[in-house]
């Protein structure tokens, strides 16, 4: 599948110049920046849940209870 996306003359020559620098073609390095974008959107999406869940219930566990409830030694 192919996307078209409009860009100014400026931009694809910064994206060319990138991709050349890291040796990858332009598509690979639209590809990645897309993706990595995508991901850290919902990281921080989950990230921020938990945050607000831990808000509710703050309890914290160590390390050594942590083993010990999992029944890990």
């Amino acid at each position: 599948m192919s996307i078209s996306v409009r860009l100014t003359n400026e931009e694809v020559q910064l994206i060319k110049r990138y991709a050349a620098l890291k040796r990858l073609s332009v598509s690979d390095v639209v590809r990645t920046a897309v993706l990595e974008k995508i991901e850290d959107e919902f990281d921080l999406k989950t990230a921020l849940q938990a945050l607000e869940e831990h808000k509710k219930n703050p309890v914290t566990y160590t390390h050594d209870e942590v083993k010990k409830i999992l029944e890990l030694g």
